[in-house]
C-alpha cells in the first residue's frame, strides 16, 4: 500500500496542501487556522498513519534528530550493551542513533564520519581512534555537537565521557597482590589506544607499589583482528608455556571469554592457585564456576552522561542557526571491582 501524503490529507481534509503543511510544521494557530479544521487534519494524519518524510522535514527545520554512533565494534559486548542504552535515553528525547563500527581503521573512521554528515546528523557520539583528529575538529568548527566516548583524543579540546581505567586494573590487580599472588600476567589487546594504554600502566603501577617487578615473560599481546580460532591457540600456549603463573587480568571481556576457552583446552582450572579477572562483565562470568571476577564499567552512567553532553550542545545553538559554544565537559567516571 503507498504511504499516504499531504496531497492525500488535504483532499479527504477538504483544505488546502498550505493548510496541512502548516499544520504539520506546528504553525496552524499563528496562520489563524481554525480549531475544528485542526482536529479534523489531526484526525486524518492519524488514520491514514501518515508520517512526515525525514529529509523534508530536516530541511524545514534544520534538523534530523538522529544521531551519529561510531564504535569499535558494535558486536562487542561492552559497545553493544553501551549502544542499547544510549539509543533508549536518545529516544526517549526524540532523537534516534544510527550508528556503524570502525573496526578501529583510521580510514573507515574518516569515511564513516562523511557519511554521517552527508545524512545531516545532529551531533556524533564517537569512541576515537588516533588519526581521526583533523576530522573531528572539522565538525566542530561547522559547530557540529561532538562527544567522545570509552576513550579520549588527549591532543584535543573537546567533550569526553570515560572512565578511569588505571584505577580499574590498579584495584583488581592490587586485590591480587593482597591475597597473595605475585606472578599475575596481563594478556591485552595490540591496541595502543588511550583506554588500553591506561588499564596497563595500572597493572604495572600496582605491581610496583607493591615491589613486584614487571615480567614481560607473563605479557602477552593479542593482534585486534585476531579470530577466537587464533586466540585461544594463542592463549594455550601462552599458558601451557607460563605454568607458574598465579593470576590473569584480561583487558577486555572478549579476550577474557577467549581465555576461558583456553584453559579449558589445556584443562587448566580456575581456584585458590588460579585467578582470574575480567576487565568488563558479561553474562557468562556469573555462570561460570567458579563465578568471575570482574572489573565493571557503569555503563548506565557512560550513556546518561553522554546523551546528556549532546543535548546540552545542541541547545547552545540558537534557533537563528549561530552555533554557540557550550562548556566544555569533561567526564572521568569510576568503575567497581565485584569479586565473585
Amino acid at each position: 500500500m503507498k504511504p499516504a501524503s499531504i496531497k492525500d490529507i488535504a483532499s479527504k481534509a477538504n483544505v488546502s496542501i498550505t493548510t496541512v503543511s502548516f499544520i504539520l510544521n506546528g504553525k496552524a494557530e499563528q496562520m489563524r487556522i481554525s480549531a475544528g479544521v485542526i482536529q479534523k487534519v489531526e484526525a486524518i494524519i492519524k488514520e491514514l498513519e501518515f508520517k512526515p518524510n525525514q529529509v523534508a522535514r530536516s530541511l524545514r527545520t534544520g534538523n534530523t534528530k538522529t544521531i551519529g554512533l561510531i564504535v569499535e565494534d558494535i558486536s562487542n559486548p561492552f559497545f553493544a550493551g553501551i549502544a542499547r542504552k544510549i539509543e533508549d535515553k536518545a529516544y526517549k528525547k526524540g532523537y534516534k542513533i544510527s550508528y556503524s563500527s570502525t573496526e578501529n581503521e583510521v580510514l573507515k573512521a574518516k569515511d564513516l564520519i562523511e557519511m554521517f554528515k552527508s545524512r545531516q546528523v545532529d551531533a556524533y557520539i564517537i569512541a576515537p581512534i588516533p588519526g581521526i583528529e583533523e576530522d573531528i575538529k572539522q565538525l566542530q568548527d561547522e559547530g557540529i555537537p561532538v562527544v567522545l566516548f570509552d576513550r579520549n583524543l588527549p591532543t584535543m579540546d573537546i567533550n569526553y565521557v570515560v572512565v578511569d581505567n588505571f584505577n580499574g586494573t590498579y584495584i583488581a590487580s592490587k586485590h591480587l597482590i593482597d591475597k597473595g599472588k605475585r606472578n599475575i600476567a596481563f594478556v591485552t589487546v595490540g591496541l595502543h589506544v588511550d583506554e588500553m594504554d591506561n588499564r596497563f600502566l595500572g597493572y604495572k603501577k600496582a605491581l610496583a607499589d607493591h615491589n613486584i617487578p614487571f615480567n614481560t615473560e607473563v605479557y602477552e599481546e593479542i593482534e585486534f583482528n585476531s579470530t577466537e580460532e587464533e586466540t585461544v591457540k594463542r592463549l594455550s600456549a601462552f599458558f601451557t608455556a607460563k605454568s607458574n603463573i598465579d593470576a590473569v587480568i584480561f583487558s577486555t571481556n572478549y579476550l577474557a571469554i577467549n581465555g576461558l576457552l583456553a584453559l579449558k583446552a589445556i584443562n587448566k582450572k580456575i581456584g585458590d592457585d588460579f585467578s582470574f579477572i575480567s576487565y568488563d562483565d558479561h553474562d557468562l562470568f556469573r555462570l561460570h564456576t567458579p563465578p568471575i571476577s570482574v572489573v565493571d564499567q557503569p555503563i548506565e552512567e557512560i550513556a546518561e552522561r553522554v546523551i546528556g553532553i549532546v543535548l546540552q550542545e545542541l541547545a547552545a545553538n540558537t534557533a537563528a542557526g549561530k552555533k554557540e559554544k557550550a562548556a566544555r565537559s569533561e567526564v572521568t567516571l569510576q568503575p567497581k571491582f565485584i569479586e565473585r
